[in-house]
């Protein structure tokens, strides 16, 4: 019965459950309604520049409304300033919503920013400039609605001001002051006037700190003016001090654009010091006062005719090289030739005083293939050919070969056929290369042995190995360059590249053509180089053909491939420098300096090679040498600012490296490195420095490794204690001081053993080092710096010095290239003078 009870009202308390839970969503609606119709909300119409001081609470709504008359000639800015002077309001900020035709701006005070670490700030003071939508109609009446409303149940007391910018528009090269902060941006509009199709934007300010972001916008709504938000769209830079950004008409279809300024919430992204370090989770912090003034101007950049007159300028200064070296060739060839009727006509002189001339030494009859050539030995652009160099020297035992027989050996035989391991060409063994090379005094002869053939193969694979490493080495160099182009252009992110903003020329996608261009004095002297080696290289090899026994036996033994190489390598530097400039940056600096200790080391190696050829190091060899320089490098950059484990590690190395290069060139390579290595030194030391103290046998060669390893030493304890940022250019540094240390060197052993320097090669000597001097002024005036922020890199940045086209940086290309160039053609000419001199009375040092 009981259950049967149940299962009879069972549908009656389901259906009374039912009823009771409408019945309550109907109360909890009714109280919901209630409560919501006593929220109130008040529309008040408001004027320009007045302040309004009000109280919001959660129950009460606040709508101003605006409006304002619109010109279609004329732009004025509307600007809405708000302050919260209530206290605690970061809990409960009140929300600030101005509603315009085609925009919405909303924000809320106090304005909280984030920083690094979810730092937060807040704002209590918080200023914002509306975005004007277009216009059609010649005057159009605009309304605008501002909506202020909370949901903290307390009252929050605020003051609320609009008012007009009457300078919101920018004018050409008239200079407007304003004051931004973090929670204040500033924006201006700037209209291209007829006539200009591109501007640059220039920021200044007095102040270093806070720092601050200058972005190019286009003409739309919302504009983007906060520090979290400023970097979504158009082009922008960080800056302390001063800021520039070049704005071409074709990018902005309104031929309009926006400049705005932000004032960041740190410092940091300008190099700023980190504040309020480490903090507690959610703890708002005081950022202090961080307003700035500043200063902005738009000047009309540089027209098409500038561009013009800057690329005819390049061209013209190195042109005229090729014209002064063709003139210089047709002057000396013109001399010769008068030389050569001279010497194969003498009308005013007798049979006896014609055969008396030729017969005196060092007086060789002058063959008719050596006038084609740019200098002979009264001139610095003489051939430098391939030679045998097979001076024989009885004085020491060797077998003498006569000339007869070097003259009459053929040079029609294939170099493919000849390997230098295959056999030395020598005919005695270690042991007599031992004697040999000891000798306390030694002439070129004894080193210059080899078969030419040998040698001239051997140095060859120099301009093989470096123009295959030319090509392996810049395509991808290219390839990554256009991609740091292509990201700069898409995202406006100007800090990647770190450029002389205030004279840096587009061109196309090129952000600074001007840097580029300056470049081309690399390729093009280089390539003249070329020519002048290959035309020596043609002459003498000719000279060789026909069995000249001057050009067989006489002056320094002439091999062209590190000459070869050395153009090339001046060639790629100016390439590889172009591709650095495309986008200079942190990132691929080594693009700008790989090839400059190339350059450093095959100098270095051809000086040696002068009076060293048999034993000069082969092109493996020294190319492994120079990439472990370039594998440093780029370890350097990376790692090694502020690292002591590595700088400690380099200078180690660095003197090891010194102290076993002076020991192959005091032996002049009659030494062994193995496990007796030891023993050897310590007996040295006892039998030379204890039992009896004996000077040097080599005094030259021990003067020049002495000084080499005291400027050696020296940077390796500059680097060590000063850890220099850059250590590319220390680097770099290091190569020139030996390089210079041993030109100078072979020069003074030049002139001490008798020898002269002849007149064009002066020339060139003293010319080149003028170059060098003024290059060097240009070059330390550091126009920006990677080793910085990208902000206060700018602040190095510097305006066009030539033809409202070229900076510091550019005249220090145009310099460089051409002191290489000369530097190339000292090294080419100052041997000259030993044209007509046997090899056996020149000195080896």
């Amino acid at each position: 019965m009981v259950l049967r009870s149940c299962c009879k009202f069972g549908p009656v308390l389901v259906w009374f459950r039912l009823g009771y839970v409408v019945l309550l969503w109907l109360c909890v609606t009714h109280l919901r309604c209630a409560r919501a119709e006593t929220k109130t909300v008040v529309q008040k119409d408001a004027e320009f520049d007045v302040t309004y001081n009000d109280t919001v609470t959660s129950d009460n709504q606040t709508i101003y409304a605006f409006n304002h008359t619109v010109s279609r000639n004329k732009t004025e800015g509307v600007r809405v300033t708000v302050d919260v002077l209530s206290e605690g309001a970061e809990s409960s900020p009140i929300l600030f919503v101005v509603r315009q035709k085609q925009a919405v701006l909303s924000f809320q005070v106090p304005l909280i920013l984030r920083g690094l670490y979810q730092r937060k700030y807040p704002y209590a003071h918080v200023g914002r400039t509306l975005c004007q939508p277009p216009t059609r109609s010649l005057t159009e009446t605009q309304y605008f609605f501002v909506d202020v409303s909370t949901l903290s149940s307390l009252g929050t007391h605020y003051q609320l001001r609009i008012s007009r910018v009457d300078s919101f528009t920018l004018h050409t090269d008239k200079k407007f002051s304003f004051t931004a902060s973090p929670s204040q941006p500033q924006y201006f509009k700037y209209v291209f006037p007829d006539g200009v199709d591109t501007v640059i934007v220039k920021v200044n300010s007095e102040m270093t700190f806070p720092c601050s972001v200058m972005s190019i916008q286009d003409i739309q709504c919302p504009v983007y003016d906060l520090d979290n938000n400023v970097a979504f769209i158009g082009m922008y830079q960080t800056m302390t001090k001063t800021a520039a950004i070049t704005v071409q008409r074709k990018d902005f279809p309104s031929n309009s654009f926006y400049v705005v300024v932000v004032v960041k919430t740190e410092d940091e992204a300008c190099g700023g010091p980190l504040r309020f370090y480490p903090l507690r989770p959610d703890e708002l912090i005081d950022a202090g006062n961080r307003s700035k003034t500043l200063d902005v101007v738009v000047s009309p950049a540089i027209s098409s005719d500038v561009y013009v007159m800057g690329m005819l300028f390049c061209l013209g200064i190195f042109l005229s090289f090729y014209l002064l070296t063709f003139l210089v060739a047709c002057v000396e060839n013109k001399r010769m030739h008068r030389r050569r009727e001279g010497l194969l006509n003498p009308t005013d002189m007798s049979p006896a005083e014609t055969a008396s001339l030729l017969g005196k030494p060092g007086v060789n009859p002058v063959s008719p293939y050596e006038y084609g050539s740019f200098v002979d030995n009264a001139s610095t652009l003489s051939s430098e050919a391939i030679t045998d160099s097979i001076a024989s020297d009885a004085n020491y035992g060797y077998m003498e070969r006569s000339l007869e027989s070097v003259a009459g050996r053929s040079r029609q035989e294939s170099l493919s056929s000849i390997e230098e391991d295959d056999y030395d060409t020598l005919a005695d063994i270690d042991s007599d290369k031992n004697i040999v090379r000891t000798k306390k005094y030694l002439c070129v002869s004894d080193l210059a042995r080899k078969d030419k053939r040998v040698l001239s193969k051997k140095y060859q694979i120099y301009f093989w190995n470096i123009a295959t490493i030319g090509v392996f080495y810049a395509l991808p160099v290219i390839q990554l360059v256009i991609t740091y182009q292509t990201v700069v252009n898409v995202t406006g992110n100007q800090d990647i590249c770190y450029y002389n903003f205030l004279c840096a020329h587009p061109l196309g996608n090129l952000s600074a053509f001007n840097n580029i261009l300056s470049n081309l004095g690399y390729v093009m002297l280089g390539l003249l180089f070329l020519l002048i080696v290959l035309q020596r290289d043609v002459i003498h090899s000719r000279a060789l053909d026909r069995n000249d026994l001057n050009a067989l036996e006489c002056g320094i033994p002439k091999h062209f491939g590190l000459f070869y190489a050395m153009g090339t390598a001046l060639m790629m530097e100016g390439l590889l420098s172009a591709c650095y400039h495309v986008c200079p940056n942190y990132t691929n600096f080594q693009f700008d300096t790989s090839f400059m200790y190339m350059i450093a080391g095959l100098c270095v190696l051809k000086l040696y090679q002068k009076r060293h050829p048999d034993i000069n190091a082969s092109a493996y060899t020294a190319y492994a040498c120079l990439a472990a320089v370039i594998f440093f490098s780029v370890l350097g950059v990376v790692f090694g600012k502020g690292n002591m484990v590595f700088w400690i590690v380099f200078s180690v190395l660095h003197i090891l490296a010194t102290m076993l290069l002076s020991t192959q060139l005091y032996y002049m390579g009659r030494w062994r490195l193995d496990s007796g290595i030891l023993r050897r030194i310590v007996y040295v030391i006892y039998t030379d420095c204890i039992r009896q103290c004996s000077g040097p046998m080599y005094i030259d060669r021990m003067v020049l490794l002495v000084m080499g390893n005291i400027v050696n030493w020296s940077l390796a304890a500059y680097g060590l204690l000063k850890t220099p940022n850059d250590f590319a250019s220390y680097l770099l540094a290091i190569a020139i001081c030996n390089l210079l240390l041993y030109f100078a060197f072979y020069i003074i052993m030049k002139l001490r053993s008798g020898e002269r320097i002849q007149c064009m090669a002066m020339v060139c000597i003293l010319f080149t080092a003028v170059v060098w001097g003024f290059a060097l002024f240009f070059f330390f005036q550091g126009l920006s710096t990677w080793q910085k922020t990208p902000a206060e890199s700018r602040e190095h940045n510097r305006d066009c010095i030539v033809l409202s086209f070229f900076d510091d940086h550019d005249i220090w290309h145009f310099l460089s290239s051409i002191a290489m160039f000369g530097s190339f053609l000292v090294l080419l000419t100052m041997d000259d003078d030993l044209n007509n001199v046997q090899r056996d009375k020149i000195f080896v040092f």
